[in-house]
């Protein structure tokens, strides 16, 4: 297999259970990810927050990374900002029986247990959310900003572009 970059997309924040929420969405199809294959996962997101440890004080941010696969596999992953500075992951995937998936199916998506915390096409995100954590909520004690943090995500590109 010949690795080749995927397309980033950045769809607006969002607001799921009292938590701010940025999306990142990765697949190698121009067309972006389909519509059925995003509601199915937006629809499992409050599941997976659900996860989340009890409430500590720390601004409720966070952000998903839903990618397309290549074959039948979709993949939600949940990150969400806790203790102040560190990433609490929950992850979903559908369509990846090798993932535990009953089927198929792209839309039925059910939770992992495992320890993986993403691929090679999921992980850019992170190292920028690490740098903006540490930019708009870290870096200002006592009046950390929670709205420039959603506000400060990568733009549309591919993957390799967010190095």
């Amino acid at each position: 297999m010949t690795f080749a970059e995927k397309l980033l997309t950045v769809p607006p924040p969002l607001t799921v259970g009292g938590r701010r929420i940025k999306r990142y969405h990765v697949t190698a199809d121009p067309a972006g990810i389909e519509p059925e294959v995003e509601a199915a996962a937006y629809r499992f997101l409050p599941g997976l927050l659900s996860t989340l440890p009890a409430a500590d004080g720390t601004p409720p941010g966070g952000f998903v990374v839903l990618h397309r696969g290549g074959d039948d596999g979709a993949y939600l992953n949940v990150y969400s900002w806790v203790w102040d500075n560190a990433l609490h992951f929950a992850g979903a995937a559908a369509g990846q029986p090798v993932l535990g998936c009953p089927d198929r199916d792209p839309t039925h998506f059910v939770r992992l247990d495992g320890s993986l915390i993403g691929c090679v096409w999921e992980l850019p995100p992170i190292a920028h959310e690490r740098d903006a954590w540490v930019r708009h909520m870290l870096d200002h004690p006592g009046a950390p900003d929670l709205e420039a943090y959603l506000a400060d995500s990568l733009p549309d590109r591919t993957t390799t572009e967010v190095r």
